[in-house]
């Protein structure tokens, strides 16, 4: 498959940019962690290095995770290039939400990063994750760091504007947001850059004529917000959440002219991103990271990520409809792109297992390789 192929060259990339061969050993073998897809890619797990070596490699060692972003970024340009249906040009979905990656304990070389929001104490990251097609894409992030620093929607609306604009020009870009980036700032920006938003807004917003959002009764009707210079098109939609007796009536507005159904139906799939951010923490453990160095914290991030954008790879090689089964998918790459990795573990358990072997009268000899 042309797309396996092109993780495997992706991989390559990101190895041959290692400045040693023990780097590029700590860097197979921390992406054979995060492609087991259990949640828990932590050092001391690993079959191949130690958990030290591991650690040095995060926070210690000189090696650039810009050049790891741009060889991720240009090898999903090459692939979004690909991507060519037919009929009309394909829209592209620009959505933004924050999510928290819940910490306890101190973290002294971070710990301006680290806030309380909405209860919860953690690292709290505003994402931008892009949808295109089959194509999923977490493109970049920023952290919140609490009351007195840029907004939410501040951040995010930094993303929008640092989109490249080779993305702008293949499709045509719509930007879905929660309530928290429905401020006035945010869809001015949006304005400013050319660009539709639908976001979320709170029910309580005021109109210029002094009535609020929930007086109103018929979706789908411009009207006029406090603050905005141009019309907005409002509509909603009922919603119920796990654990929660009884829907929700959320409101969604849309900078662009469009149907009430139209809005709804863009609103919901606003939701995507949810389904990423449970992904990226209970698959590829975006929160597990525990070093006690920014530089550390960073990397853990972004090799995550990258894990996650190549097992979406494996899953789209699979050509299959049923919802991913992202340890098969995250496996698939592993046996194209690292054999060597696999041959190690296989060894390694033979290793583990010669003992029992050995009581039962079968002698094993291995020699074990570098991977």
């Amino acid at each position: 498959m042309k797309i396996l192929a092109h993780a495997q060259e992706l991989i390559y990339q990101l190895l041959d940019g290692m400045p040693s061969a023990y780097q590029r050993q700590s860097l197979k073998a921390l992406l054979e962690l995060f492609f087991r897809a259990q949640g828990a890619p932590l050092p001391e797990h690993s079959d191949l290095k130690s958990a030290s070596a591991l650690s040095r490699f995060l926070t210690v060692y000189t090696w650039s995770v810009r050049q790891v972003i741009r060889h991720m970024r240009q090898a999903v340009r090459q692939e979004l290039k690909r991507y060519r249906p037919r009929g009309r040009r394909p829209h592209l979905q620009v959505i933004l939400d924050m999510t928290t990656l819940e910490k306890r304990g101190k973290f002294k070389a971070f710990s301006d990063l680290i806030s309380v929001f909405h209860g919860k104490r953690g690292v709290h990251l505003v994402v931008l994750y892009l949808v295109v097609g089959p194509w999923r894409v977490p493109w970049s992030f920023r952290v919140y760091r609490g009351k007195g620093q840029p907004s939410a929607a501040q951040l995010g609306l930094t993303l929008v504007r640092q989109l490249p604009k080779w993305l702008k020009r293949a499709f045509k870009a719509r930007v879905l947001a929660d309530t928290a980036f429905g401020s006035v700032d945010f869809l001015q920006g949006i304005r400013q850059l050319k660009l539709h938003a639908i976001t979320g807004v709170r029910y309580d917003r005021k109109l210029t004529n002094g009535r609020h959002l929930f007086e109103l009764h018929k979706p789908g009707q411009r009207v006029h917000l406090q603050g905005l210079s141009y019309p907005v098109t409002i509509a909603w939609f009922y919603l119920k959440r796990d654990g929660a007796k009884k829907r929700s009536k959320r409101y969604v507005l849309s900078t662009e002219p469009l149907k009430a159904s139209t809005i709804v139906w863009w609103g919901r799939h606003r939701w995507q991103i949810e389904g990423f951010f449970k992904t990226a923490k209970h698959r590829f453990g975006l929160h597990r990271f525990g070093q006690q160095t920014l530089l550390g914290m960073y990397r853990w991030f972004v090799l995550s990520l990258v894990a996650f954008i190549l097992a979406h790879w494996g899953y789209l090689s699979l050509e299959s409809e049923a919802l991913p089964d992202w340890a098969e998918a995250a496996a698939v790459v592993l046996e194209v792109a690292l054999a060597d990795v696999v041959v190690s573990l296989l060894l390694a358990d033979i290793e583990r297992k010669r003992p029992l072997l050995l009581q039962q009268g079968i002698d094993v000899q291995i020699t074990r390789c570098k991977i």
